[in-house]
């Protein structure tokens, strides 16, 4: 950064003490000279590493690193308070990154500093110089336009708090889940490619604590492609893993011949030879000091026919109920439609598994009982299943194991206080988050989040669709919207590819997270290890919190609120971009309530780049660097729409776009 010195004798700098009497004094968010008596806007902040926490005009109350509105040749101020006794001043960028305007860098804990100046075109931003990853926000003009006349593009979602984060494992490949068993303090970290790793109080242990390669699919081994949505995907630790050791596993295993363990019937299943794989949950035996896991123990308790490489969502949970949760993807390739994608009520759609019920278990979200049996299964079904026989829909016909259905890919799920969080991967438009409805249906493939879909157009979501299903089917059950959206791209910018589901924030090391749906996105292009961490704040419980980039109302599945929760991007204090500079692949959680995140430098099962962070709070993180990349795939595993480029590639990025060239 360089800085400007072509406008000195504009600069204003007014430094005082919390307690002093100020040459600035301020009412309701506006600031009046004590020399002059003019009137000018005042934006009031608390100043620390997380960020610029603003207090005044209301507007910003309660937000971290807010946009500010100003007016060219128009008369402000900003005044922030030093909170964190770290070195901090203010300055104002102009579009080329320089400082037009700026105080001095203090460091007083409890001081007070205000900078006076006036509104010009091309001021884009105000920093700390001194941390401007963490505390960085955004300036727009009314009004503003660029030099073709149309308006500037806005950013989609605010920059949020500052965070810091801490490696406490590399050197994996795919680091695709972390868990950690009931009353336990390790945690258990799942690399894709079919090992588990246990991080505890003394770091990550050499040996695997299971090992179960040699039954998984060729990991990586598909025809043309690296990329691959198959293999060790996600763990669940019995409520008594303590006094019982068992945990349970889904995974990918090469395609065999029926019967398959489930309620579902395959025999007559037309191509199923032509299937791609079988997706396996087994339950496992740890070991009496359960320091190992047992691969001879396993018991298989749910099979299904896989019949692409994509959409195996993967993820297990056990709810406060005791129930296992297993969501289910919709059987993959796009639409819901092709192999393996049976016909639904829907006639205006092709497809598909989102919205059937009764042929197989792909598209929803399942619910066991591992702790008691069936005749001809391994597990129980919960009476209040919607389809069992004391279950809200037991007068239509459905599979037992099915607890909500109307899912697409739902990539990482997670409870917080009896509400289960799913995050769904979109397909052309739209990333959404869900909290999973007991018999709800959650519109796929008639909806791609909020939005109607076409099978036909999928990048022109149709002015009309169904709000639910008709009378003939079920009685005619409304759609669940989701909590959170998002789009693909917004103004030209991009915002994400494929949503990966995270975490209640329940520890209270980072006060302005605590409270937070923390979860984030694979990559912003898809192209480049350019992963966000956005965090989601429930309506109602932040005021002055909301997203840029227009209203959008949702229905029943909020919670508190029909509104969709507001969204920001958290920033990484120790990069100097913000940027967590990786392909994002899952985030855990620890039994304290501390988040992780996961991710590679490939964005696919290959190499051994993969890294595990735990976010701290913005002064304890340590530095991210940008990494070099020698290949990579443009989409997700929780896409499975692929391109690959080789050759080295070396992105940068310049006021949130992204440019990737080859080398």
């Amino acid at each position: 950064m360089t800085r400007n010195n072509d406008d000195k004798s504009s600069r204003r700098t007014f430094l005082k003490a919390t307690a002093a009497t100020g040459t600035v004094a301020g009412v309701g968010g506006v600031a009046i000279n004590n020399v002059t008596g003019q009137e000018r806007q005042e934006y009031r902040f608390g100043g620390e590493v997380a960020g610029w926490m603003g207090r005044a005009p209301s507007q910003i109350e309660g937000q971290t690193n807010p946009t500010i509105q100003l007016q060219a040749g128009q008369e402000y101020a900003i005044t922030w308070e030093n909170t964190d006794g770290r070195p901090h001043n203010v300055a104002i960028l102009d579009n080329e990154g320089n400082a037009v305007e700026s105080t001095e860098i203090i460091s007083e804990q409890g001081a007070t500093q205000t900078l006076e100046f006036t509104a010009r075109e091309g001021m884009a931003e105000y920093v700390c110089e001194v941390h401007p990853a963490s505390m960085r926000g955004d300036i727009r003009f009314e009004g503003q336009t660029t030099t073709a006349g149309e308006e500037e593009a806005e950013r989609f979602m605010p920059r949020g708090a500052g965070i810091g984060v801490q490696q406490v494992a590399s050197g994996l490949t795919s680091p695709v889940a972390l868990r950690a068993p009931p009353n336990d303090d390790r945690q258990f970290i799942l690399d894709q490619v079919g090992q588990i790793y246990v991080h505890g109080p003394d770091g990550l242990q050499d040996e695997p604590f299971l090992d179960i390669r040699d039954r998984l699919v060729d990991v990586g081994g598909r025809e043309g492609s690296n990329f691959d949505e198959r293999g060790l995907l996600g763990i669940a630790f019995h409520p008594d893993f303590q006094n019982n050791g068992r945990f349970f596993l889904r995974y990918s295993v090469p395609l065999t011949e029926p019967p398959f363990v489930s309620s579902v019937d395959w025999s007559g299943v037309e191509d199923l030879q032509e299937y791609d794989h079988v997706e396996v949950l087994g339950e496992f035996q740890a070991s009496d000091d359960l320091s190992t896991g047992d691969p001879e123990s396993e018991t298989r308790l749910l099979e299904m026919p896989s019949p692409q490489f994509n959409h195996n969502a993967g993820d297990v949970a056990f709810g406060p109920d005791g129930y296992l949760y297993v969501p289910t993807g919709d059987g993959g390739d796009a639409d819901d439609t092709g192999l393996g994608h049976v016909e639904d009520w829907y006639d205006a759609n092709e497809g598909g598994n989102g919205q059937d019920v009764t042929q197989n278990l792909m598209g929803g979200v399942l619910r066991i009982d591992v702790n008691s049996e069936q005749e001809n299964l391994p597990y129980g079904i919960p009476d209040d299943n919607p389809f069992a026989e004391g279950g809200a829909f037991s007068d239509y016909e459905g599979l037992p194991e099915y607890f909500a259905w109307g899912f697409r890919n739902p990539w990482k799920a997670s409870f917080n206080d009896g509400e289960l969080y799913a995050a769904s991967n979109g397909q052309n438009l739209f990333e959404q988050v869900d909290i999973v409805q007991q018999g709800g249906n959650h519109a796929w493939n008639v909806k791609e989040a909020t939005h109607c879909f076409s099978t036909e157009n999928p990048n022109e979501p149709p002015e009309e669709c169904p709000s639910g299903t008709p009378d003939s089917v079920r009685g005619g059950e409304p759609f669940i919207d989701p909590i959170i959206e998002y789009p693909h791209t917004y103004q030209g910018r991009g915002v994400g590819v494929s949503v990966i589901g995270g975490h209640i924030y329940s520890n209270d090391a980072i006060s302005g997270v605590t409270g937070k749906y923390v979860f984030g996105d694979y990559s912003r292009t898809g192209a480049d290890p350019a992963g966000r961490i956005f965090a989601a704040t429930r309506p109602g419980e932040a005021d002055g919190t909301t997203t840029e980039g227009g209203e959008t109302t949702t229905g029943d599945g909020g919670g508190d609120s029909d509104e969709l929760w507001s969204l920001e991007e958290l920033q990484i204090a120790g990069a100097p971009n913000g940027q967590i500079n990786m392909f994002i692949l899952a985030f855990g959680q620890d039994s304290q309530g501390r988040i992780y995140v996961l991710g590679n430098d490939m964005g696919v099962p290959v190499g051994d780049t993969g890294k595990v962070y735990r976010i701290v709070p913005a002064g304890e993180g340590e530095e991210v660097e940008r990494p070099r990349m020698e290949t990579t795939t443009t989409t997700t595993m929780a896409k499975g729409e692929t391109t690959t480029e080789g050759g080295g590639m070396t992105t940068t990025e310049d006021g949130g776009e992204t440019t990737t060239t080859s080398n």
